[in-house]
């Protein structure tokens, strides 16, 4: 499915950069497992940027500058095939930082990441992240949690893409936005339209809103003002009978 969005600025997302509030700092997970030393170098480098919908934050083939995270917002991680057809892979709400691998690797990104709604992003400089995990144990470890948590979900983003019961994806995509290691500030409710959802799962947005009514029928799920709230996250993972 494809998503016609159109940035919101002018400026580019790098010129709009700025430092981050105090709040958007507590919002940062990883902060508070490094030393006072490491910290204070990791704040002082960081940046955000108030990213509208639709705009980039990384493209296919472009060096990778940042490690990113998601203070507030939510972004779609995708590609496009060879038939040029666009294949999400994820979607990244609060709490989520990605391009881990990339960024080790020092390689050009081989996904596309786009807001899908006005979202606040972080991003640590990569020397920055390549200091830290020099002498880091605390980062290290994160950095660690972060690659295992994310193998498991794309082993399961494959699954996902197998299965012709449109119940059972949106279950198992909503699943993963509830990852609490990978996205640690979303919580119990995850605020996101519909729409959005139907984007990041690949279907209609009329078939997405009968899956959401089946899952809360099954007690699974609350649908709540702006939002969901998950009420058994080991019934989203598993199999809907």
């Amino acid at each position: 499915m494809h998503l016609q969005l159109v940035p919101s600025h002018d400026l580019s997302l790098h010129q709009r950069r700025r430092r981050p509030s105090f709040a958007e700092m507590q919002g940062i997970p990883w902060l508070s497992l490094l030393l006072p030393a490491e910290r204070e170098r990791a704040e002082a480098e960081l940046m955000v940027v108030d990213a509208g919908t639709g705009d980039f934050i990384c493209r296919i083939g472009k060096p990778v500058t940042y490690w990113f995270g998601v203070v507030d917002g939510l972004l779609k991680m995708s590609a496009d095939n060879a038939q040029g057809m666009t294949m999400t892979f994820t979607g990244v709400p609060p709490g989520g930082w990605f391009g881990e691998g990339t960024a080790l690797k020092r390689e050009p990104y081989r996904y596309n990441i786009q807001a899908l709604r006005s979202s606040v992003v972080a991003g640590l400089p990569l020397e920055t992240f390549h200091w830290l995990l020099d002498h880091s144990i605390g980062f290290n470890r994160f950095v660690m949690n972060q690659l295992n948590e994310r193998l498991g979900q794309f082993i399961a983003a494959r699954e996902i893409d197998r299965m012709n019961n449109p119940d059972l994806r949106v279950a198992r995509s909503l699943a993963a936005l509830f990852n609490p290691v990978l996205y640690p500030g979303v919580g119990d409710i995850l605020r996101i339209t519909q729409q959005e959802l139907a984007y990041l799962v690949g279907l209609s947005r009329q078939r997405v809103n009968e899956a959401l009514s089946t899952l809360q029928v099954q007690g699974t799920i609350r649908i709540e003002y702006g939002g969901l709230r998950v009420l058994n996250l080991a019934a989203l993972r598993s199999s809907i009978h």
